[in-house]
């Protein structure tokens, strides 16, 4: 799986990463790259160090938003074309 290793490092150092709540952080491999205030500029610098290789750009939040999308949903009829 792509990032897995970079995942893994986010979550085990979560606990001390929360210390920079609402950052961006850069890790690539096992390591803690930086913490940035927007996302553009921590994608910035990861492109600037790492190229091609793969790098995981987070916001660090203490629980992660969870998104329910229903399959069920309804569209209305659109009107007739005259």
């Amino acid at each position: 799986m792509a990032l897995e290793k970079e995942l893994a490092t986010f979550q085990s150092k979560l606990p001390t990463l929360k210390q920079h709540e609402g950052k961006y952080v850069l890790i690539h491999g096992e390591e803690v790259i930086d913490f940035f205030s927007t996302y553009e500029d921590a994608i910035k610098a990861g492109y600037q160090q790492f190229k091609l290789e793969p790098f995981l750009v987070k916001r660090v939040a203490a629980t992660e938003p969870v998104f329910f999308i229903s399959r069920s949903v309804v569209m209305g009829k659109l009107p007739k074309a005259s």
